[in-house]
């Protein structure tokens, strides 16, 4: 992995985003960008790329000399996008629209450099099927992820919603590492450019 002149920002509060972006084994720091996700956009690839980098300019605005790594995933089942839940009932009614039915998770992730001057940007796409589950089954997992788009937990070894898995794993948990390490190795590249340029 390239050498990062200051510790990366990663600029989400997710467990799920930090643990995976632990095994990258880099130094980096947590501050949650908090901002809206409301948006207009209902095109998923280009929605969770508007908001990854919306949340990565919003901290790297503030902390100029770092680089900053912005996120966000989405659900897509017959063409409709699924965020989170917005409380136990509208859990229950994303796990009744997704069971036993195929769809995808895309998750954008955007890397900001020098306040907003530079930005990486990278999409990944995992395809999933659900299991067929019956109604006692849905009403114990209904509520039970509140803070994940769909409404489940691929990683929840106790969660037995999903029958199959098309495409990275990680990026369903919320951050794809092989599309964070191109985006690190470009924000690498454009910084050895920079500083080279600062030196002539």
């Amino acid at each position: 992995m390239p050498i990062l002149p200051r510790p990366l920002i990663l600029a989400s509060s997710s467990p799920q985003r930090k643990k995976l972006l632990s095994k990258l084994k880099i130094p980096f720091e947590i501050i949650p960008s908090n901002v809206s996700e409301n948006t207009r956009e209902k095109n998923p690839r280009k929605m969770v790329l508007q908001l990854a980098v919306k949340k990565a300019l919003f901290v790297a605005k503030r902390k100029k000399e770092h680089w900053v790594l912005g996120a966000d995933t989405t659900v897509v089942c017959k063409g409709v996008i699924i965020g989170k839940p917005r409380n136990s009932r509208d859990s229950r009614r994303i796990l009744e629209f997704l069971n036993g039915q195929k769809h995808k998770v895309y998750t954008g992730a955007a890397m900001v450099l020098n306040g907003g001057e530079t930005i990486f940007q990278a999409v990944s796409v995992t395809h999933l099927k659900t299991k067929k589950l019956g109604e006692n089954e849905l009403a114990s997992l209904a509520g039970k992820h509140m803070d994940k788009a769909g409404s489940y937990a691929v990683q929840d070894r106790e969660d037995p919603f999903i029958e199959s898995i098309d495409g990275p794993l990680d990026n369903v948990i919320g951050l794809h590492l092989d599309a964070v390490k191109t985006l690190l190795k470009k924000s690498k590249k454009a910084y050895s450019s920079r500083a080279s340029g600062r030196m002539k």
